[in-house]
């Protein structure tokens, strides 16, 4: 063990000091195509974890790097040396009284802070479109903006304040007075010389107009020093020399944020054009228009989405030199929103257009439009060969010369065989970005991309004076060419605060500043084939924030790159190693397999798929004997399945529920449903309904003893709605399959299916009469086998559109708790959910830190941990006095309920007390 971990574990948890192979492979990977091995990784929750990491690192002489979410794209992210990844202590978020403020820790994703700031009306200013994933602390650190905050609203412009430790551990709080005032006697000299070069800089005429003109467009490339000609006092100075800084310079352990308007009425206008140049020409009137974003795209970008269902025709006919813009006006009322689109109509006037523009209102068409956008750079990604890199490149050009620019460009990718590119950007800002695919595994295709860089450079700075990186910051990528854009005098002044903030050059070296010009062609990462259903991943991890068990174990970005290291290794005839034994139960055994990932996906995966396929490979023969037999059996186990509940509470009765959970590791829940039954079949006029009960509510009855079990609470409804509802015939033998399609036996799985399609379609005469399950995960898994076939609905489905036009509802008292399972989530159904909660309660809450439950079915018996880890916040939001909770999957209730003390059940209960007759009170 080195001196550095042995006294990084003598002062942190053990917890958050990472040392086994698979974590350091997955937690040191991020979005970029650059690749370090950390040699620990510490997970900081606090500034005194960070001083004591800053400590060890300046004992050992070891680099440190600061990570956030990863998903910065230029490499700046990584390490060979101390990765400190920011925990959940530094998640905080505090909104002013007036919301014209909001004071965030680096640890927020910068999504949720608008989704907390939208009931003010407010936004943070930095729109990247990582914005679901990114957080603050990286959007602080590369200064990131996006398709609407352009210049004017980026973190530089909107900063009001911040808290920063430096490379000695020292903290400064700038909204502090006494914490300003300590820092002037303790780093008097560094304040000084931060007034000095401001002071210098700004009487350099020539070096303070270069500055001043470089930050006229979007520029990320080196140091923000448009600080030391902004300002003048040496605190402004540091903190907006932060921004940008990429953690080379300190750690913003807190930064305060002058909130922007988010304007409530928005319309979308995707306009073609016959040429980019006539697009260009467009861009320059619209530039003084009151327009929110114009994206540009060209003829391969539009090339790239054009055969997606739902958009417009026009686009598969256009010429091959045409080009688009999507144009969004945004505004505080419907009347000056029209306005708007009025002003942008008269600017427009005389521009040829292949037809002409019309704007929308309609939030699914503007959906729809941005689609086509947002679908561009995936699209690329996802058509990429198996082993290559998908790239971005940032680049942005004065206004002025974007026509010129982005024809130069595209002839540049052209030149170089880069035939699949395509170029898209925030064109408001001259911001282009292109992007390629690329094999790093062939010397002489990294040759073909150092001569194209070279090539690119030249154009960007040589031809037109442009940012080579406008938004994604500088990274390992950029660093080599920094002096290039800027000029010896600028990147020595660079090279003189770096030294003044991190003398012992400690902070994330390499990085914006780089004295090897290969820099940008040595430490790539490798893109070898592994599964097809998951090679397509571009590893930008977008998918963390909503995977239950991100952070406890593994994430799907990290399974993917796991997993592409096994098979690397297996390809080579290496042993799998460590890497392999860790991956069973972190890759493995605490993946939820919700398929949650996949709506965040760009490329869609879902890695539950990748899961389940392992997971199959790794069983024995016992293991899938035992499952065939549960297949061919099903009735038998659901009989012995309620038969040990039935023995649990007799055992938890004498011994206590508690104990019973330690002896079981968990397994055993307080409280545990009793054992369940099958409803009883009821003849009845009414229109038939088939109702299938699921397993889960058959074996799984109610928590609380003398509660009605599920499938006779969803028959009651069923009739007191004028239904005559129909069991399928053996239904308490039946299945969907679900259960052993988790485990990866496919074809048992698909088997039970059948058996349960042949059911339903007796039972409903092949179709004649609707199909309702009781049980969300089922639902989507026999809806998806049925498509095409059999009509089937989710209960809260069914309930929306045909129980509660026939039902007198009376509200519930009290806020009650949702939970959406994710395979509503995943199909879409919330909505109507959320109508059907409307209906029976007039105080919703719905806990925003909850994705997936972490139950997964069986998992919440097996790994327990998952469940308590997925739901580690949710005791934050519901309220005290929470009347019930509700979802639409029993084993997600027993998990919730479990980890909440709050009676989770099927909404279907809810629904029945709301509805119960007059003479029939609750």
């Amino acid at each position: 063990m080195s001196q550095l971990i042995h006294h990084l574990r003598q002062h942190l948890p053990e917890n958050q000091v990472i040392t086994d192979e698979l974590r350091l492979l997955a937690y040191g990977t991020d979005a970029s195509f650059y690749r370090l091995i950390p040699e620990v990784i510490t997970i900081v929750e606090t500034e005194n974890d960070l001083k004591t990491v800053l400590t060890a690192a300046r004992q050992n002489q070891r680099p440190v790097t600061f990570r956030a979410a990863g998903t910065s794209l230029s490499g700046q992210a990584i390490s060979d040396g101390v990765l400190a990844l920011i925990g959940e202590g530094f998640a905080t978020c505090e909104i002013s009284a007036d919301a014209g403020k909001v004071t965030v820790g680096p640890g927020m994703v910068g999504g949720e802070v608008n989704r907390r700031l939208a009931p003010h009306g407010r936004k943070i200013g930095p729109d990247p479109a990582s914005i679901g994933a990114a957080r603050i602390g990286g959007i602080a650190a590369n200064n990131a903006s996006g398709m609407c905050c352009g210049t004017a609203q980026n973190s530089y412009r909107t900063l009001a304040g911040m808290r920063v430790m430096l490379a000695d551990g020292t903290v400064l709080d700038t909204e502090d007075a006494r914490s300003r005032d300590a820092f002037s006697l303790s780093h008097a000299v560094l304040l000084g010389e931060l007034e000095r070069l401001g002071r210098n800089t700004r009487d350099n005429t020539r070096l303070a107009e270069r500055i001043r003109h470089k930050f006229k467009i979007k520029n990320t490339t080196g140091y923000s020093l448009n600080a030391l000609v902004d300002y003048e006092d040496p605190f402004d100075i540091l903190a907006h020399l932060m921004i940008g800084s990429e953690g080379t310079l300190g750690f913003i352990s807190r930064i305060t944020y002058q909130t922007v308007v988010e304007d409530p009425y928005k319309a979308s206008a995707l306009v073609f054009f016959p040429d980019i140049r006539t697009a260009c020409e467009a861009v320059i009137r619209l530039k003084p228009q009151p327009v929110a974003a114009v994206e540009l795209l060209d003829r391969p970008a539009l090339h790239s989405v054009e055969n997606k269902p739902v958009l417009p025709a026009i686009m598969r006919a256009l010429g091959e030199d045409a080009a688009a813009l999507l144009i969004e006006v945004r505004a505080a009322s419907a009347d000056l929103l029209q306005e708007k689109i009025a002003a942008v109509h008269g600017a427009m006037d005389g521009i040829a257009t292949v037809e002409p523009m019309a704007f929308s209102t309609d939030p699914a068409t503007c959906d729809m439009y941005w689609k086509v956008r947002k679908g561009t750079f995936p699209s690329v990604g996802a058509m990429r060969r198996t082993g290559t890199t998908v790239l971005i490149e940032d680049v942005a050009f004065p206004i002025e010369s974007l026509a010129d620019a982005t024809l130069d460009l595209q002839a540049l990718l052209r030149h170089h065989g880069y035939h699949e590119a395509i170029i898209f950007g925030h064109a408001l800002e001259g911001n282009l970005h292109f992007v390629f695919t690329q094999d790093f595994g062939d010397p002489a295709e990294v040759d073909r991309y150092a001569r194209f860089m070279d090539d690119v450079c030249q154009l960007v700075v040589g031809k037109y004076d442009g940012s080579l990186k406008a938004e994604h910051g500088t990274g390992r990528n950029m660093a080599p060419f920094v002096e290039m854009e800027w000029g010896k005098d600028a990147t020595d002044l660079m090279r003189r605060i770096k030294a003044l903030f991190d003398p012992e050059n400690l902070l994330n070296p390499g990085v914006i500043l780089n004295d090897n010009p290969h820099a940008h062609l040595e430490n790539l990462k490798p893109m070898p084939a592994a599964e097809d259903i998951v090679d397509r991943c571009i590893e930008c991890g977008f998918c963390e924030p909503l995977c239950p068990s991100h952070r406890l174990t593994l994430s799907p970005r990290q399974r993917i790159v796991s997993v592409r290291e096994l098979s690397r290794r297996a390809a080579a005839g290496e042993p799998a190693g460590s890497i392999g034994e860790d991956y069973a139960y972190m890759g493995l055994d605490t993946c939820a397999g919700c398929g949650l990932c996949s709506t965040a996906c760009p490329v869609g995966i879902d890695t539950g798929d990748l899961t389940r396929r392992l997971r199959g490979r790794r069983l024995g023969d016992s293991a899938r004997a035992v499952n065939a037999w549960t297949g061919r059996n099903f009735g038998t186990l659901a009989t012995v399945s309620r038969l040990g509940l039935s023995a649990g509470h007799a055992v938890a009765a004498v011994v206590g529920d508690r104990l019973l959970g330690r002896l079981s590791g968990g397994a055993w829940k307080s409280p545990m449903p009793h054992a369940g039954k099958a409803p009883a079949a009821r003849t009845g006029s009414g229109d038939p309904v088939v109702y299938f009960p699921t397993c889960g509510g058959r074996i799984f009855g109610p928590s609380n003893a003398g509660d009605a079990q599920l499938g006779d609470v969803i028959v009651e409804l069923l009739r007191r709605a004028g239904y005559a509802p129909i069991l399928p015939a053996g239904f308490d033998s039946l299945c969907c399959g679900q259960m052993l399609a988790s485990k990866g036996m496919t074809e048992e799985a698909e088997g039970m299916s059948r058996t349960l399609e042949a059911a339903l379609m007796a039972a409903s005469e092949n179709g004649r009469y609707p199909v309702i399950m009781d049980a969300s995960t089922c639902s989507a898994r026999m809806q998806q086998h049925l498509a095409g076939r059999l009509k089937l609905y989710d209960f809260h489905e069914f309930a929306v559109d045909a129980l509660l036009p026939r039902l007198m509802i009376r509200k519930q008292a009290g806020p009650v708790a949702l939970h959406v399972n994710c395979s509503v989530r995943k199909n879409g159904a919330d909505a109507k959910l959320r109508t059907l909660l409307r209906a029976c309660a007039d105080e919703i809450v719905e806990p925003a830190s909850v994705t997936c439950c972490g139950f997964a079915g069986d998992r919440g018996f097996v790994v327990p941990e998952l469940n308590q880890h997925a739901l580690r916040k949710i005791h934050n939001e519901l309220p005290a006095a929470c009347a019930c909770g509700v979802s639409t999957n029993r084993t997600c209730e027993i998990g919730l309920s479990a980890e909440t003390g709050i009676n989770y059940q099927s909404i279907a209960y809810l629904l029945e007390k709301c509805s119960r007759p007059l003479e029939n009170p609750c």
